[in-house]
């Protein structure tokens, strides 16, 4: 019983502590630094992008030759042009294939790149508003408004611009805290 007085009679806890929540999704979207990753690899494999469309429509033309004249044509010619279909639709697919591969490698280098990015900024954030635990919002099953981060984190990152090597800037004004 005197213990229970005894803890009745602490104080409580010396402060609440400070949590925030943050989208990494919006931040990776709506951050130039984000925008310029997505605007590099449009730039970058657009031309690949072009070359497959081209050669997918040049198989799709021997696709269509074929049906139209085969009955027309010699079993010779016949022979050839099916060859060449067979050929011409095994090279697509290949380079689709390598498109594939090469885009979505490139995309988790450059992801890799930005996550590391928001997530220093992200901490930069909290260490100067003096938050003690951030938490990414995919992992909170409720979160009141006031607790979001994310604005004030993107706030930062445009402050910095397009550049991943920047300097963090100031953080913006101090979001309510519940």
């Amino acid at each position: 019983m005197a213990a229970a007085g005894a803890l009745l009679a602490l104080p409580a806890a010396a402060a609440e502590p400070k949590i925030g929540v943050v989208d990494f999704q919006r931040l990776a979207i709506e951050s130039p630094q984000g925008k310029a990753v997505m605007e590099s690899m449009r730039a970058e494999f657009a031309p690949r992008e072009r070359t497959l469309q081209a050669q997918g429509q040049a198989v799709k033309a021997k696709e269509d030759r074929l049906q139209k004249d085969g009955a027309t044509m010699s079993e010779e010619q016949r022979a050839r042009a099916e060859k060449e279909l067979r050929d011409g639709a095994r090279d697509f697919e290949r380079a689709k294939g390598e498109f594939q591969d090469d885009m979505n490698a490139r995309r988790s280098e450059e992801l890799s790149r930005l996550q590391r990015t928001i997530v220093e900024e992200v901490r930069n954030y909290g260490k100067a508003q003096g938050y003690d635990l951030i938490l990414e919002q995919g992992a909170v099953v409720y979160n009141a408004s006031a607790s979001d981060i994310t604005p004030a984190v993107l706030s930062a990152l445009q402050a910095r611009g397009g550049s991943a090597a920047a300097k963090p800037a100031a953080p913006p004004a101090k979001p309510q805290t519940k």
